[in-house]
């Protein structure tokens, strides 16, 4: 039996709490290495910080996944944890630019790097149950649209909270200085709206949004060809498994995943400071001029750029791929991306970091929808959850690997000058790019023939 086709306005409103994630997630993204080297933290001590966020996705994300899979209760299924997650994001998000406050008790870099943390894990406890629920709800034929207008969502909350130290500081008169070696008040009141923007997402996926019961699932799973067994009690042994029981199409994504990640995870660390010196003229490590602040906002309005394509861009995905099939579609995204990174190299005046932000977001919405509308196809509804918590594996991973070698990289051999991380960002896409072709989308193949391109 397969799942009824639901209006636009129900697709749209699963996903809003996605909105309120992303707005939390880019406030992070683009002001934590700002925030880490105003309490101390060298440049090529970042992506050691950074860590963090993978670390504890890999932990969190499979564990989430199984339970969300098997619970159910008066709220629902997947709702409980992405609630949960939230509050404590919320949290995270008021505390980790006030750090400074906690220092007659602990270093103040302690302190920021425990509140990124925090974050971090409730970012992940927050988003894996919405993948899975966008799959939960929606059928085949809906699929590839409802993650899209996730990615959209996704995009426009990222615009928010990218653009919130910037809007409040160059419109809205709020002081952008750094008194007493602190983080600005723009930085600061931004995160506090973004922790409010967090939560009445979170709230209005949860009063408009109906989760299906395990008795309706069961109706729509019953005919489906699932070779997978049941859950194991223990929860480990449940998580091996299924990851030796992992479908090509999975692995092939993994490959395509683990360049895309390494890709973002450089972009998002080495970003401010690569602007900072190789566009501003600052010498690395100099965290006290006044220029690396407006390097800093700098940032967060281009993320801000790259996230509204994205957000745009993803309109256009379910057609693009409904032509070429959404390999192909990938493919040409993470290549635009590729392209963009690479091209900051040869630009001197900040006002043009928008173009390859054009790139960027390309790649960003293309990231955010079609592996898991590809993977979504390739795996049984009842392993939605666990399933989508072991597919963060291949974003983890790549996170990990570019955290452990991009500081002695930077130090070694790119003599500090973190543009040359971003280079290899752009590589990596690339790479990305070509590995996408030999994916075996099986919804596509059950769909429609792909004509080579």
């Amino acid at each position: 039996m397969k799942k009824p086709l639901l209006p636009t306005s129900a697709i749209w409103n699963m996903s809003v709490g996605f909105l309120g994630i992303q707005a939390g997630f880019a406030l992070q993204n683009a002001n934590a290495s700002r925030i880490l080297q105003t309490l101390g933290a060298d440049t090529h001590q970042l992506g050691w910080f950074w860590l963090v966020a993978p670390i504890t996705g890999m932990l969190v994300q499979p564990f989430i996944g199984h339970y969300s899979d098997i619970t159910w209760t008066k709220l629902g299924r997947r709702k409980p944890y992405f609630l949960v997650g939230a509050i404590m994001a919320a949290i995270g998000l008021i505390l980790m630019p006030n750090a400074a406050l906690f220092t007659a008790f602990l270093p103040a870099l302690w302190v920021g790097a425990g509140m990124l943390m925090i974050m971090d894990v409730s970012f992940n406890v927050a988003m894996e149950p919405f993948r899975a629920l966008v799959a939960d709800k929606l059928s085949t034929d809906q699929r590839t649209a409802g993650f899209a207008i996730q990615t959209v969502l996704i995009g426009l909350g990222a615009v928010v909270g990218s653009w919130l130290p910037k809007i409040l500081g160059d419109w809205m008169g709020i002081s952008v200085e750094a008194s007493n070696g602190g983080v600005p008040d723009n930085v600061i009141y931004a995160f506090v709206i973004g922790a409010a923007i967090l939560l009445l997402a979170i709230l209005w996926t949860l009063f408009t949004t109906k989760e299906y019961s395990p008795e309706e699932l069961s109706k729509f799973t019953e005919d489906e060809n699932d070779k997978f067994d049941e859950h194991p009690t223990n929860v480990v042994a449940a998580i091996i498994n299924d990851f030796g029981k992992m479908p090509e199409t999975m692995k092939q994504l993994g490959l395509v995943q683990f360049c895309s990640w390494f890709a973002l995870f450089g972009m998002w660390v080495y970003s401010t400071p690569a602007i900072a010196e190789h566009i501003y003229g600052l010498a690395p490590n100099d965290t006290t001029s006044p220029d690396y602040q407006t390097a800093g906002n700098e940032v967060g309005y281009i993320f801000g750029i790259y996230n509204l394509v994205s957000a745009i861009y993803a309109f256009a995905l379910p057609a693009i791929a409904k032509k070429i099939g959404r390999k192909y579609t990938h493919g040409v995204s993470l290549l635009a991306g590729g392209i963009g990174l690479l091209s900051i190299y040869i630009i001197q005046d900040p006002s043009m970091l928008i173009y390859p932000m054009i790139g960027v977001g390309m790649a960003w919405g293309s990231i955010l929808a079609m592996p898991y509308a590809m993977l979504a196809g390739a795996i049984p509804a009842k392993k939605m959850g666990i399933y989508m918590g072991i597919f963060n594996f291949f974003i983890t991973v790549p996170q990990i690997t570019n955290g452990l070698i991009g500081g002695p990289f930077l130090k070694n051999v790119y003599g500090d000058h973190a543009i040359y991380a971003l280079m290899t960002s752009g590589v990596f896409m690339l790479v990305g790019a070509i590995a996408s072709i030999y994916i075996k989308d099986e919804d596509d193949l059950a769909l429609k023939p792909i004509k080579n391109v």
